[in-house]
């Protein structure tokens, strides 16, 4: 397409857009109305005003069922698929699936989910990757597996799985999977509690990986130096925190602090600014209902010993992808949170000032189901939308268009 008419359908998707904020989505009632958060700001924080609007501009419209990015130092993308594809989007155009991958379970909420790139990839081209793992007899794990990327980008070469989750559990649900280097060079891996019922409090188990965060040496996948738990019999020595639901989004602030946000049952998801050797209550305390509308366990929303939520949402907004805005094109962004909304449908923003949330945003609503979200060299939103077909979309602020 010649530039002008480049500028056009870009334009014309800016100009169709909504209003970056709507109607007050705090107005509508929660499902578990007889709780109350612990501190004031703790949920349903002020809506942020803001009338500007976002360029809207489809990348990759042809993705079946995006999960996760990484962005590579020479501007590409690497992009999962669930099915079980690794795919790389480079000057306009979507690779062929990369090959050497590992088999996946895809079943449901399964597959190939999140990616995540060495720090000094542009000079080891290392990648690593989480999944759902088949392990048969129907029952599977999440597992992370690593491999070094092939200078064409068409291959994962010498690729080997580093860890699995224990133990293999038969259900399609759950896996957590979000992937975060930390500053000391670590790798944080998240799970879920693979659905398993509040009455059986996997979560709180320290003799397995469900519901837990996990600290690893990204080269051997074994528990990394120093975690709280390594001198603990019966405890599996690579967990960092537990008592997690389903966490699908992690990412670390401008100072290095590792946040999380965990799908909740019906009400309850929770933002957490994780500390190591902390328990965050799954299945115990919990801000929401069962999925049939009763309690969770004794419908306690804090117990001594386990940590509050900095944050939650009551109705949820079914978090999944997450970063802390550092770019250049919204320099009044700088330091908030942005978290892809599945059932939102929206890119939801958080204002966070010290470790309290003080006024929240919903950016582009009805974009679709948005998976995950990462911020390009020239500060634009990158975020995906997890669908069949699903799309790799560009946000920008109005009038920079790419060349």
């Amino acid at each position: 397409m010649p530039p002008l008419g480049r500028f056009a359908a870009v334009l014309a998707l800016a100009l169709a857009a909504p209003l970056a904020v709507l109607a007050d989505f705090n107005a509508e009632p929660p499902n578990a109305a007889d709780q109350s958060p612990a501190f004031a700001g703790q949920t349903r924080a002020p809506v942020m005003a803001q009338a500007m609007r976002l360029m809207r501009q489809p990348l990759v419209e042809d993705l079946r069922h995006p999960w996760g990015m990484a962005l590579l130092p020479d501007g590409g993308l690497l992009i999962t698929e669930r099915p079980g594809q690794l795919r790389l989007y480079r000057d306009g155009g979507l690779s062929a699936p990369i090959s050497g991958l590992p088999p996946v379970d895809a079943r449901d909420q399964g597959g190939l989910l999140d990616v995540a790139i060495a720090p000094d990839f542009a000079r080891t081209r290392q990648v690593w990757l989480s999944f759902s793992e088949p392990r048969g007899g129907g029952q599977n794990g999440t597992a992370v597996a690593t491999g070094r990327l092939s200078p064409d980008g068409a291959a994962l070469e010498e690729m080997r799985v580093i860890f699995r989750q224990q133990p293999g559990v038969e259900s399609p649900l759950h896996f957590g999977s979000r992937l975060v280097f930390g500053p000391d060079g670590y790798l944080y891996v998240t799970t879920g509690e693979r659905a398993i019922p509040p009455d059986v409090p996997v979560a709180q188990d320290l003799g397995n990986h469900l519901g837990k965060v996990l600290r690893l040496d990204p080269a051997t996948g074994q528990a990394a130096p120093g975690n709280p738990l390594a001198r603990t019999r019966s405890a599996q020595p690579e967990i960092w925190t537990w008592g997690h639901r389903n966490i699908q989004a992690a990412a670390l602030d401008g100072q290095g602090r590792l946040w999380t946000v965990e799908h909740g049952p019906l009400g309850g998801d929770e933002l957490n600014l994780l500390a190591s050797g902390r328990n965050y209550g799954w299945p115990v305390i919990s801000y929401g209902l069962d999925y049939g509308g009763g309690s969770i366990g004794q419908g306690i929303t804090r117990q001594d010993g386990m940590e509050q939520p900095v944050y939650y949402w009551d109705p949820v907004i079914a978090p999944s992808g997450m970063v802390f805005y550092d770019g250049a094109m919204f320099p009044e962004w700088r330091g908030d949170a942005l978290i892809g909304g599945l059932r939102a449908e929206a890119l939801v923003r958080l204002r966070i000032q010290g470790d309290r949330v003080t006024g929240e945003q919903r950016l582009v609503p009805g974009i679709g189901r948005v998976r995950d979200v990462e911020i390009a060299a020239d500060g634009a939103l990158l975020v995906l939308i997890d669908d069949d077909p699903g799309q790799l979309v560009r946000l920008s602020r109005r009038g920079t268009v790419p060349d």
